[in-house]
């Protein structure tokens, strides 16, 4: 019953704090400000940062596991003084360029490689039936989809019958399959690519590609690509290594200079195990410094790791947004613990009234505690729907990727909670305190 009695008498107390923030609706909502904001800081940042963690995921991801990439760079290494008589220096000085014969010697002799994937790239236009759409066009081999995680949607990778003879044969992006075969099965169907007619034989899965394009770590959309055995790119359309009449009539022109010609765009290498990447990179660092004539006509690159770094590097500047949105969580409470120090000032006579007709300390206590927890509990709520809200906008205008979690939602709510709490305790044991003939005398 003793029980009973308390409950009915702090429930009471509570709904008197409740007719308190209604009667002073304008000040309510100015005290909640604080926490409203605060609250929706802390959820929108902490948005931004899963976004910006879960796109370094996808690209990791797409780059594949344990992944190599070796791709040509610009050098000045690779010209010959033609006048000089010292031989030796003339066949040391140039370099081959980037080859599939370096991607075929990786794979023989490099133990620790898993996959070796050779990428020829070229832009065409593409035709069928009348309609027409420029493509990326990539010579490859069946490693690449198993290194980006590509799965096909229909049909089947080429056969090793195919990636010998370079074969006509092409597997399409979803974009182009839209494009061209929107209401029939383009399997065994041909498209043509530049002059040639090609078979298609499989089509990629349509991605959901969330981060932007970065060549530099071979991330791009399969969408608008069209991908054929790589012997097909160098026998059917370009190979740069060929001697052709303009290029020795250019050489003739320029004959103080040899310019390397890179047979491919990339080389992707796929090793065993991750602790295997970087001695394995210095590895084939130094075998195609010998096979290129001790020119470093090439970039080696780890996506991976640079990746992680990455993700290291956000990881901090999101515990920063953190940092920054949980203080004016901070100032907000601090704002609630003002005002109702100006509150318990203003409303002396009331409290003064309350105990002189045996309300206790604690009564009051729990009255303007339960009036600033209230306070933040709405604050919260309101500021959960802002925070969301916020995220949306950001994710729209911005173009940058946004995750709202239930754990950011559930610590921005607790924490404005317990503010609310720890920063309305003092008004309220201040209140607790006055002297009631104090209060009414002051009051009147």
């Amino acid at each position: 019953m003793k029980i009973k009695q308390l409950y009915q008498r702090y429930i009471h107390d509570v709904y008197i704090a409740v007719e308190a923030i209604i009667a002073h609706k304008v000040k309510s909502f100015l005290t909640a400000l604080g926490i409203i904001f605060g609250v929706a800081a802390v959820i929108s940042m902490l948005a931004i940062g899963n976004g910006a963690q879960a796109e370094i995921m996808e690209q990791i991801k797409m780059v594949g596991v344990n992944n190599i990439i070796i791709s040509p760079k610009k050098t000045q290494d690779n010209t010959v003084d033609e006048s000089s008589d010292d031989e030796t220096q003339k066949s040391n000085t140039y370099s081959p360029g980037l080859s599939l014969a370096d991607a075929e010697s990786i794979k023989e002799i490099i133990p620790s490689v898993k996959a070796v994937c050779p990428i020829v790239s070229f832009k065409f236009g593409t035709m069928r039936n009348g309609k027409s759409k420029p493509v990326n066009l990539e010579g490859t081999s069946n490693d690449y989809f198993k290194l980006f995680n590509i799965e096909l949607q229909d049909g089947s990778y080429f056969n090793q019958v195919q990636l010998f003879r370079g074969d006509p044969v092409c597997i399409i992006g979803y974009s182009v399959k839209r494009k061209f075969f929107n209401q029939e099965n383009p399997i065994g169907k041909q498209i043509r690519c530049g002059s040639v007619w090609l078979t298609v034989v499989g089509v990629v899965d349509k991605q959901s590609f969330n981060t932007s394009s970065d060549e530099a770590l071979s991330i791009s959309s399969t969408d608008n690509k069209i991908f054929i055995p790589v012997k097909t790119m160098l026998m059917r359309y370009k190979n740069r290594t060929l001697i052709t009449e303009d290029k020795l009539e250019n050489n003739r022109n320029n004959s103080k200079a040899k310019k390397t010609l890179n047979q491919i765009d990339k080389i992707i290498v796929q090793v065993d195990e991750t602790q295997y990447l970087t001695a394995s990179s210095d590895i084939i660092s130094r075998m195609l410094l010998r096979r290129h004539n001790g020119i470093e006509d090439f970039d080696i690159s780890i996506p991976e790791l640079l990746l992680k770094q990455q993700q290291r590097t956000k990881n901090i500047f999101n515990v920063v947004l953190g940092a920054i949105a949980g203080i004016s969580l901070i100032v907000g409470g601090i704002g609630i613990m003002n005002i109702m120090l100006a509150s318990v000032m203003e409303r002396i006579r009331e409290i003064g009234t309350r105990q002189a007709i045996g309300a206790s300390r604690k009564d009051i206590i729990i009255q303007f505690l339960a009036e600033s927890t209230l306070i933040s509990i709405s604050g919260g709520v309101a500021g959960i729907i802002l925070g969301i809200a916020l995220a949306k906008i950001i994710s729209s205008a911005f173009d940058i990727k946004t995750i709202v979690s239930f754990t950011s939602v559930f610590i921005a709510f607790g924490v404005s909670v317990v503010i609310g709490i720890t920063f309305g305790y003092l008004p309220a044991k201040n209140a607790a305190e006055k002297d009631p003939v104090e209060s009414l005398r002051s009051g009147g």
